[in-house]
């Protein structure tokens, strides 16, 4: 497990390789730590691939939760109308999950007294990039930044730093698929900054990139005064 801090030191940002859990007895062990909950979601999975990104998400929760003196196994989690989840009891703790090839993820921040902090993450393994897809949902400008890139590799990691941007911040503003994702734009500089395009709210977005190999990774952050 990997910590990371983040978001100018707002955040923690925790990664987990799950190919540790093709071990029976390191998968069971693990699996025994976590709520009822996380083991049905794990349970539901077909595949061993599947269940071992589930149990590296709940241990990543676990382990967040426990910085705060919590455990996933105590608290009670909950469901926004587009299926972020929360903590009903503890509403000043925001956190986010994702998982891609072996790899999980988890975000956590604190809002401080006068401050609303929401978080989104995504990750995803590198692969070969859809352009089609990318042309047809994504937003012009997008479109033009990936397949403008100067070669097939450079495409590539394009494509997938643009979904992984886009996703978090989704996922940051509590939206799930309930956007369509030509409907906000991830905009470049020329030196690199990102900034989000977007009618959903007033609010500011930040965001922050990450490589990890063969995985991209993007964080975004919400913070507004209540």
């Amino acid at each position: 497990m990997e910590f990371i801090r983040a978001g100018a030191g707002k955040a923690e940002l925790y990664r987990l390789n799950t190919r540790r859990f093709e071990n029976d007895i390191s998968f069971r062990k693990s699996y025994e730590r976590l709520s009822s909950m996380r083991q049905r979601k794990i349970d539901a999975y077909r595949f061993r691939r599947d269940k071992n990104l589930s149990l590296g998400a709940g241990l990543l929760l676990d382990y967040g939760l426990s910085r705060y003196g919590l455990r996933e196994q105590d608290v009670l989690i909950a469901c926004g109308p587009n299926g972020k989840p929360y903590l009903p009891e503890y509403p000043r703790i925001d956190f986010n999950l994702s998982h891609s090839g072996e790899m999980a993820l988890a975000v956590f921040a604190e809002s401080e007294a006068g401050y609303e902090v929401k978080l989104g993450c995504d990750v995803e393994m590198v692969q070969q990039a859809d352009l089609a897809l990318a042309e047809k949902y994504f937003c012009p400008g997008e479109y033009r930044y990936v397949a403008g890139q100067e070669n097939e590799q450079r495409q590539n990691e394009a494509f997938y730093r643009i979904w992984t941007l886009k996703e978090s911040f989704l996922k940051a503003a509590g939206l799930g698929l309930s956007l369509e994702l030509d409907a906000f734009e991830i905009q470049t500089d020329a030196d690199g900054k990102v900034r989000v395009c977007q009618q959903v709210d007033s609010g500011t977005y930040q965001f922050e990139e990450y490589r990890f190999g063969e995985y991209q990774a993007a964080v975004c952050f919400y913070e507004r005064r209540e």
